[in-house]
């Protein structure tokens, strides 16, 4: 059984589910980082110390998947997604209710544990449930429903506090969860290609060994973290840069930016299907290009210019990030190693750059502005630029069987 082929029933329900996974995490994730100036001015916090609501939950996020990637592999993948789906959106709804910025921090910690079993086995699930020749441009359309959930979380929570006020827009995202967790499942198919791995510590030990020794995958790794660091240093300060002069924008009409992320989307599954016809190893630096391109045009002091700038900044992280994502699985399985760990180490590193980089780009725009978050953001992505270059010098693992695999 090589899995859904495009057009059937089983391949739609897949794409369709995960899809809204990608939606209601994304959306939770990055509920408050529409809003950090209007938590800033609620809650007499700093700027730097606002952005601590979006890097706690991807700190939180990131160590649960060390732990999620690898119990997906030994207790099944759609039991871990729909547990962590509905857990989350209980979370959120807490977070609406917080009585005071500790616990609201505490609760943010918390909202990343609870949805790390999503990003933790997607990918992984992917390439067990669907056809080979599938799997890079539905890694695609799962980053793209990411991209859109990031847009919608921005957008849904900056127009809902222009007119009610932080809790409320909380609230709102909560809702969009549990509507997303209530769709995947009904729609998401049970695993039909799981095979369980051995439990006990020293199985696990063995297969995060083998998960580390491999320089594709450690490179790998090293992209996602510095890539999601690029996009979220630039999205965190962003509030507050159009907040002031010369754009002088409010919470809902400086959120509408976050409407370019559709872009992100399209060029997720565009560069997903590039993958699947010309490899990896070429359509990944390309990707990194638009990326740096779209972050130098968000200097200029024209409002259309700046959103034409990050959209293709957008477009190239998502390109970037699609890609990467749906390379560790296949890699790790030419290679014989464990993909759930492969994923989890991948995401772990992708969510440590968001955390460590996020709280970064606060002390950038305090000590330089703009120009300052732009210059993070570019050394960040230079170094995504040479670790796909190295990639490209990196041979592929079982070469014949990898190719037929994806893994080129």
């Amino acid at each position: 059984m090589e899995g859904h082929l495009p057009g059937t029933a089983g391949y739609r329900r897949v794409v369709v589910a995960l899809f809204a996974a990608g939606v209601a995490t994304f959306a939770l994730v990055y509920s408050t980082q529409a809003i950090l100036p209007e938590l800033a001015a609620q809650f007499g916090v700093s700027t730097a110390e606002s952005t601590l609501s979006v890097s706690l939950t991807t700190l939180g996020l990131g160590v649960a998947l060390l732990v999620a990637g690898p119990l997906s592999d030994v207790a099944g993948r759609t039991r871990l997604i729909h547990l962590s789906l509905t857990a989350s959106a209980v979370v959120a709804v807490a977070c609406a209710l917080a009585p005071g910025w500790p616990a609201l921090m505490v609760l943010r910690l918390l909202q990343g544990v609870t949805l790390a079993g999503l990003p933790a086995v997607a990918t992984a699930y992917l390439r067990e449930e669907l056809h080979p020749s599938t799997h890079a441009r539905a890694a695609g359309l799962y980053v793209g429903g990411t991209a859109l959930g990031g847009m919608a979380g921005r957008l849904l929570t900056g127009g809902v506090a222009q007119a009610a006020g932080w809790r409320w827009a909380l609230a709102a995202a909560a809702v969009l969860g549990l509507l997303c967790a209530l769709t995947v499942r009904l729609l998401l198919p049970d695993s039909r290609r799981f095979v369980a791995a051995p439990p006990g510590v020293r199985a696990l030990l063995r297969g995060s060994l083998r998960a580390l020794s491999d320089r594709g995958l450690l490179a790998l790794y090293g992209i996602g973290g510095c890539s999601m660091g690029a996009l979220v240093a630039v999205f965190n300060a962003l509030g507050f840069r159009l907040a002031g002069a010369p754009f002088d924008l409010g919470v809902g009409a400086a959120g509408l930016v976050f409407l370019v992320y559709p872009v992100g989307s399209v060029s997720s599954v565009v560069f997903g299907r590039l993958a699947d016809a010309r490899g990896r190893r070429s359509v990944t630096p390309l990707a990194c290009l638009l990326a740096v391109a779209g972050a130098l045009v968000t200097l200029s002091s024209s409002l259309p210019v700046v959103v034409a700038g990050l959209a293709l900044f957008t477009a190239g992280f998502f390109a970037v990030h699609g890609v990467a994502s749906g390379w560790v699985p296949a890699r790790a399985y030419a290679g014989g190693v464990s993909t759930g760990q492969a994923a989890s180490l991948y995401l772990f590193t992708y969510y440590l750059g968001s955390s460590v980089f996020g709280s970064l780009a606060g002390r950038a725009w305090t000590d330089a502005g703009w120009p300052g978050v732009v210059a993070l953001a570019v050394l960040l992505l230079a170094a995504t630029g040479a670790l796909t270059l190295l990639l490209r010098r990196t041979p592929a693992l079982g070469e014949g069987h990898s190719r037929r695999r994806g893994e080129r």
